[in-house]
């Protein structure tokens, strides 16, 4: 047996100037051969990375010279996509300062891939704002809450995941009525939950890293506020309806003895023939990304209906469809959501210009499966004409707590609780130890998030401002009335 033989070494990163600093060389990834670095070694190296990128540091922010127009950003992620669903998608964002920090990725990963960054590379969520946490069913049908939003995810520094995340936390309590100590105890809470958690998660063995995860009974027996508790069972409640025999009376009707999806344009509006025949191509190849059972259940149904259906902020214009199958009788439905898959807003800033994935819907489904402790066993990928998706169910007790449900003292009650779960994302991947390292035992990381997340909260007030004046001066299409009449600061 080969003695260890691990050296950290040095990548620089496109566009950044940053150091990524590899826990081993990528041999030592695909060989059973080699010794890894020991716990206490990457804890050592991590700890030292403090000389390099003091703690302090992460809670800078200040607008560059040279920063990018953010709605010029924004108008360039519109490129590709469907044309008459933008006006649709800036409704979305024109609503409040959180519906356009929710559709304006692109933007934040323009602003932190440029601050001060330790290096360690995880794989992360790429868009881990708070709204991109909730429920789904493990492939048990066990209601759990993880991560659920994977579109951005890619190999990137811990840190521009929890910069997203503090600061949607809190944009979404000066949203609710929290006063600003209210918000820094919730983003405190959250970045305290992240430290505990990644601690605790590198002294334990790796396997065991894999299994851990929050299901909803944990959830509630977690959750120490009243106000959340009750929350969490509402939502619990609404996502355990979210299934496809009770989307039926929903979304389909009854025609010449089969099901329809019912159109709603311009949310749900049905494709021509031509596209329904690549699509159905398209699903016959995505059975093989799948387990041999998987393939073997799925193959059972046939396609009945397919329909292009908007979701989200970030992914409206991109397309999407809902594709409605029957298994062996007319009561055994499944609904499958087909989404285009494009290149996550991380990868120019970690690898520049050329791609490091051919199939980017691959890379959605292989990442989303690193990050959550269980995930949906019908995720697979295929190609439709020159565009690359990721397939999923489309019901299968997805859901989010309701934001604007929750007072203050459950914001931050629930900030500690996503804080939890982002870090076991990332200690599933790689980087624990070294993280671990990096944070100690004390606050200096709380305390600067909490500066970063306020300036941050003002910067995107700043950029949710110049955006409106953007769609009242012609830049950017809108639905009629959109600007009268906005809606709900957390807009679905």
């Amino acid at each position: 047996m080969s003695q260890p033989n691990w050296q950290a070494h040095a990548v620089t990163m496109p566009r950044t100037g940053h150091t990524v600093l590899a826990e081993a060389d990528s041999a030592a990834f695909g060989s059973l051969r080699r010794w890894p670095s020991s716990r206490k070694e990457r804890y050592a190296l991590g700890k030292s990375l403090r000389k390099k990128v003091p703690r302090s540091s992460l809670g800078h922010w200040e607008v560059r010279s040279d920063r990018p127009d953010p709605v010029a950003l924004i108008q360039q992620s519109h490129q590709g996509r469907l044309d008459w669903l933008i006006p649709i998608r800036v409704a979305r964002m024109v609503g409040s300062p959180y519906g356009f920090l929710r559709g304006s990725a692109v933007v934040m990963a323009e602003d932190v891939a440029k601050l001060p960054a330790t290096g360690i590379t995880p794989v992360i969520c790429g868009d881990a704002h708070l709204g991109n946490f909730g429920f789904y069913a493990s492939p048990e049908g066990e209601l759990v809450i993880d991560l659920n939003d994977f579109d951005e995810a890619h190999p990137g520094s811990w840190e521009w995941d929890l910069r997203r995340l503090v600061a949607s936390i809190w944009v979404a309590g000066r949203e609710n009525g929290s006063s600003e100590r209210q918000c820094a105890d919730s983003v405190a809470s959250c970045v305290r939950a992240y430290r505990d958690e990644v601690r605790y998660l590198a002294d334990q063995p790796l396997l065991m890293r894999s299994y851990n995860r929050l299901d909803v009974e944990r959830l509630r027996e977690t959750a120490t506020e009243k106000s959340l508790r009750a929350e969490i069972a509402r939502s619990a409640r609404r996502a355990r309806q979210r299934t496809s025999d009770r989307a039926l009376p929903r979304f389909t009707r009854e025609h010449a003895g089969l099901r329809q999806i019912v159109e709603e344009p311009p949310l749900i509006t049905h494709i021509m023939r031509s596209e329904e025949e690549a699509i159905g191509i398209a699903l016959d190849d995505y059975l093989g990304t799948l387990a041999t059972h998987w393939q073997r259940v799925v193959g059972g149904y046939t396609i009945v209906d397919i329909a292009h259906k908007v979701v989200g902020v970030g992914s409206v214009g991109l397309r999407a469809y809902v594709v409605l199958l029957q298994g062996s009788s007319p009561d055994d439905m499944v609904f499958l959501q087909l989404k285009q898959a494009r290149r996550s807003v991380l990868a120019p800033y970690v690898h520049g210009e050329s791609a490091w994935h051919a199939h980017q819907g691959q890379r959605v489904v292989e990442y989303q499966q690193a990050l959550q402790t269980v995930s949906d066993p019908l995720l697979g990928w295929t190609t439709v004409g020159e565009h690359q998706y990721y397939v999923r169910q489309f019901r299968n007790m997805k859901g989010t707590i309701a934001l604007d449900a929750i007072d203050a003292a459950a914001l931050t009650d629930y900030a500690g609780i996503v804080g939890h779960l982002l870090a076991k994302g990332h200690a599933r991947t790689s980087g624990a130890s070294m993280i671990a390292g990096y944070f100690g035992k004390g606050d200096d990381i709380e305390r600067a998030m909490c500066r970063f997340a306020a300036a941050y909260a003002d910067q995107t007030e700043a950029d949710h401002a110049a955006f409106v004046a953007a769609v009242k001066a012609g830049r950017l299409p809108i639905e009629p009335g959109a600007l009268d009449s906005r809606g709900s600061a957390f807009r679905p």
